[in-house]
């Protein structure tokens, strides 16, 4: 039986994956730049993403700096305003808080995470929340996982992450941590070979973390 939960955030717990590379597609529409969706894809699996397709067309650093301040504007309005809950999801947390502990590891910045947070009832479940700006590497690599562990107290051995993306499940394999992968329509192309479970939603873990010795 696990013991410990490090989930990832967006995707998983909240449907905000889309929404964000909407934002950016958006501010680099301003410049007259189009983002391709399947190559930003491919470039967020190396935790690259957004800006990775205007640098590589010579876009200057100053205007993509001006762009991301254009992005997180965008991208706060979407959270403000678009549906980005995920069905079931705070009822599997009740559920799943009787046998485990559970924590957030997020790629997401602080400020953000508040905004999403502010009206919903997901955090309640949670030991404690890493975001950005408590570690230094962002996943693939490890160090945010790794982070988690030393924050709960726990070993590899007890805990499971639970991500949508292959950059979150590189993350966690490279800690040497299990890692079920949960559907998320835009990032289900992904490559999730490596991952020790395939869920469709989050009650599923019941089984995996009962059932696993």
């Amino acid at each position: 039986m696990k013991k410990y939960i490090l989930f990832d955030h967006d995707g998983v717990l909240v449907d905000t994956e889309f929404w964000y590379y909407k934002a950016g597609e958006r501010a680099l529409a301003e410049i007259g730049f189009t983002l391709d969706r399947d190559q930003y894809l491919r470039d967020m699996t190396q935790g690259l993403a957004t800006w990775a397709q205007a640098r590589a067309a010579g876009i200057d650093e100053r205007t993509i700096g001006r762009q991301r301040e254009v992005r997180n504007d965008y991208y706060q309005e979407y959270l403000r305003t678009e549906a980005i809950e995920i069905e079931g999801v705070v009822e599997a947390l009740a559920e799943l808080s009787k046998y485990v502990r559970m924590a957030i590891v997020t790629t997401s910045k602080r400020v953000d995470f508040e905004i999403i947070h502010e009206k919903r009832q997901i955090k309640q479940f949670m030991d404690f929340i890493l975001a950005r700006e408590d570690y230094d590497l962002a996943k693939p690599h490890p160090e945010p996982y790794l982070t988690g562990l030393k924050r709960l107290g726990a070993t590899k051995e007890e805990t499971l992450v639970v991500e949508d993306s292959s950059r979150g499940l590189n993350s966690a394999v490279a800690a040497g941590i299990d890692c079920a992968i949960v559907y998320n329509d835009f990032t289900k192309a992904h490559d999730f070979t490596q991952a020790s479970y395939r869920i469709e939603t989050l009650i599923e873990l019941k089984d995996i973390i009962i059932d696993v010795t």
